[in-house]
């Protein structure tokens, strides 16, 4: 293979200005991650999950950053060493001269990779930017809980770049619960999880109630708690964090990550806006296996 394919994939974002390409060009990198992991059987044994997730496999409006995977069953022993070997050799087909930075520890649940590269963006065309600059590398990091809460539900969903494959994921319930636990339990700012929220309540997405309960009590200020997590208990405490919140500094996490022209919604993002966003969401369900 040639670089060819990652130039045409590029050009194919239409970016209009330099973050959109540098966004783009990281996203490209994660989607060839993905198909790598999937060749090598990683998806027999992890699921994919995160912001990342909805902007790959459901069309979210906006770039991420980082890959998010959580194991289907605990599995403390798990090892990634052979994943990463896979990834190098994918990679060095387009490209890529990969840097792999393996932050795991013996004792950490959550795995953290890092995966860097200078070589590839040398080799391409860019409209709004120059690939020159000693310091400019695409960095994707990669992150593994080896410790997931129970209640997981999966299914298996296909991406086509940068050949057709397969990847597990959680399915949408188990991921807005994911996002839940970290819009309550996140001891900072991070505005990509809210703009996640407005994506996830305007689809009336359901929430996985169960997944929620075992991750708070796994961790966060209700750990080790047996809380009755249902609609009324994520109400109360989302209007509590919600009014909590300062949207400004909200606001500013996200720009970044938007494409240029679509900051305009961001003017409306205030406690009233987000409030009206969870009594909407609240008041479309009437039971069923996700509350």
């Amino acid at each position: 293979m040639s670089v060819k394919i990652i130039q045409e994939r590029l050009n194919s974002y239409a970016c209009q200005t330099e973050q959109e390409e540098e966004n783009a060009l990281r996203e490209i990198t994660q989607e060839i991650a993905l198909a790598a992991l999937s060749r090598a059987g990683f998806f027999k044994e992890a699921a994919f999950q995160g912001g990342t997730c909805l902007r790959v496999l459901y069309g979210l409006e906006r770039f991420s950053e980082d890959i998010d995977f959580a194991l289907q069953a605990i599995n403390r022993d798990f090892k990634l060493e052979g994943y990463l070997k896979n990834l190098a050799i994918e990679f060095q087909a387009y490209g890529y001269q990969l840097e792999v930075q393996d932050r795991q520890k013996v004792d950490d649940t959550v795995k953290k990779v890092f995966l860097k590269d200078d070589s590839v963006g040398k080799l391409l065309i860019f409209r709004h930017s120059r690939w020159t600059r000693a310091s400019r590398k695409i960095r994707v990091k990669l992150e593994i809980d080896t410790n997931p809460p129970e209640w997981s539900q999966f299914e298996v969903k296909f991406l086509d770049f940068p050949f057709p494959f397969p990847v597990t994921v959680h399915d949408l319930p188990t991921l807005f619960a994911g996002k839940s636990h970290a819009l309550l339990c996140r001891e900072y700012v991070k505005g990509r999880d809210w703009y996640d929220f407005v994506w996830y309540t305007s689809r009336k997405t359901p929430i996985n109630f169960k997944f929620l309960a075992a991750a708070n009590k796994q961790q966060g200020p209700w750990q080790n708690q047996d809380l009755n997590v249902d609609r009324a208990w994520y109400c109360r405490e989302m209007e509590k964090k919600i009014r909590s919140m300062d949207w400004e500094r909200v606001k500013e996490d996200v720009k970044r990550f938007l494409k240029r022209g679509s900051e305009g919604m961001l003017e409306f993002w205030n406690e009233a806006f987000f409030l009206e966003r969870l009594h909407k969401w609240v008041g479309t369900f009437s039971g069923g296996y996700y509350g």
